[in-house]
């Protein structure tokens, strides 16, 4: 198959997961705030960001519990690509060769690569695991049900998992400056096939694939 003509767009987000990625990010970036403010007292002063403490400690589990749940619908649309294939194993064998750019030498990539996937399955596992310990953890309601011994393991938990995930965004956001064209596609919802043909060469090929198809399918 030829080299397509590189300023072609194609579609690589729909409007709804795009809407869906932003609402957890700024979710994201709400609950981290106020969870490093309730960390440590060299963070405290982050809760000035939400009225102050008592404010801090009321906003944070109700702003996490709407994050998990946006996620829930995120990961529900793009999970099915996110499955780890032949491909994918290889592809992270020859991992040097993706650190020094040199994509031509790696098999060609699906919507989504191996370092994308398992960083979605951190996220999956982290958010998971943020839930769970931070209903045992939330004293306004539930924290009475569980003996102290379980709500201090849960706690550390909660603060280990916190980082895990924050350390996670960062590798994402990084990832997605790195590869240029990554963030206009999560903005505008297109990339050039240029820009699918180089980085998701799989998932381009099944796209036209998809629309030969249609156009052979009659009316």
């Amino acid at each position: 198959m030829a080299e397509p003509e590189r300023h072609e767009m194609i579609e690589r987000y729909s409007a709804n997961v795009r809407t869906n990625h932003w609402i957890v990010a700024a979710l994201f970036v709400l609950a981290a705030l106020s969870g490093l403010a309730l960390f440590h007292p060299a963070l405290y002063w982050l809760s000035a960001l939400f009225g102050g403490g008592p404010w801090t400690r009321i906003l944070h589990p109700v702003v996490g519990v709407l994050m998990v749940a946006a996620f829930v619908f995120l990961a529900a649309a793009v999970f099915k690509d996110n499955l780890l294939d032949a491909r994918d194993r290889q592809w992270l064998r020859r991992f040097g060769d993706v650190l020094r750019n040199r994509e031509e030498d790696l098999p060609e990539v699906g919507r989504y690569n191996a370092g994308q996937k398992l960083l979605f399955f951190v996220l999956v596992v982290a958010l998971a695991g943020l839930l769970v310990s931070g209903i045992v953890i939330w004293r306004q309601y539930f924290s009475a049900l569980f003996p102290i011994g379980a709500v201090r393991f849960a706690s550390l938990a909660h603060a280990f998992l916190a980082f895990v995930l924050i350390v996670a965004i960062i590798v994402h956001v990084y990832a997605a400056i790195w590869v240029k064209g990554s963030m206009h596609a999560m903005l505008r919802g297109r990339v050039s096939a240029g820009w699918a043909y180089k980085h998701h060469r799989a998932w381009f090929r099944e796209r036209l694939s998809h629309a030969a198809d249609s156009r052979a399918r009659p009316d």
